[in-house]
C-alpha cells in the first residue's frame, strides 16, 4: 500500500506495509478494560493495526503489555528508520529488554524462534553510530533501517496477541522515558 503523508507533519509509525501517525493511536482513555478481548480476526496487519489504534496512547507507555510490545517495536524502528539511532539512550535498551523478556519467555515460540527473535534483539542493540564509523568494513553494523527485521517482531508480538487475546494491564516503567 502506498505511504501517504498527512498535511502536518507528524511523527509516525509503520506497522507492516502503512502508514500511521501517532494522532491515530487513541488516548489512555480510550483504552479496553483491563481483561477485554482484543480482536485478534483477520491478519497480522489487521490485529497489529487494532492494537495500534486501541492500546497504545497518543504519548507516553502503553498501559497493556500488548500494547507495550507493538509500541516498542514501532519506537525502535522509528527511531533507526528517521534517525539513525541519533538518540539512542538507555529508554531504547529498555525496550528492547522489554521485547525480549516477553517474547522469548512466551512458550507458543520453539526455541529456534526465541533464538531468532534473541539475535534479531541482538542486531538491534548492536549497531555503530554513524559518527563512529571508522571505515567502510563498519557499514555493515550502522542502525538497521530495512522493515524485514521489524516485520518479524511484529508478526511475533501478533503471535502473542493471538495467544493472550484479553487485554493485560502493564505498570509503566518509571526509568522509560521514551
Amino acid at each position: 500500500m502506498p505511504k501517504s503523508l498527512t498535511a502536518r507533519k507528524q511523527p509516525s509509525i509503520t506497522i507492516g506495509f502503512e502508514f500511521f501517525t501517532l494522532s491515530d493511536a487513541h488516548g489512555p482513555d480510550m483504552f479496553l478494560p483491563m481483561n477485554e478481548l482484543i480482536d485478534t480476526s483477520g491478519d497480522d496487519h489487521a490485529v497489529a493495526s487494532w492494537v495500534w489504534r486501541n492500546l497504545v496512547p497518543k504519548s507516553g507507555q502503553a498501559g497493556t503489555v500488548q500494547g507495550e510490545l507493538l509500541r516498542a517495536v514501532e519506537k525502535l524502528r522509528r527511531e533507526a528508520q528517521q534517525n539513525g539511532n541519533i538518540n539512542w539512550d538507555e529508554g531504547f535498551l529498555i525496550l528492547v529488554d522489554f521485547l525480549e523478556d516477553i517474547l522469548t519467555a512466551e512458550p507458543i515460540f520453539r526455541e529456534s524462534e526465541r533464538q531468532a527473535i534473541r539475535a534479531d534483539l541482538h542486531r538491534l542493540r548492536s549497531f555503530v553510530r554513524v559518527d563512529e564509523l571508522e571505515d567502510e568494513s563498519d557499514a555493515g553494523n550502522l542502525p538497521y533501517v530495512e522493515d524485514d527485521l521489524y516485520d518479524r517482531l511484529t508478526h511475533c508480538v501478533v503471535a502473542y496477541v493471538r495467544e493472550h487475546p484479553s487485554s493485560a494491564k502493564r505498570e509503566p516503567n518509571p526509568m522509560l522515558l521514551r
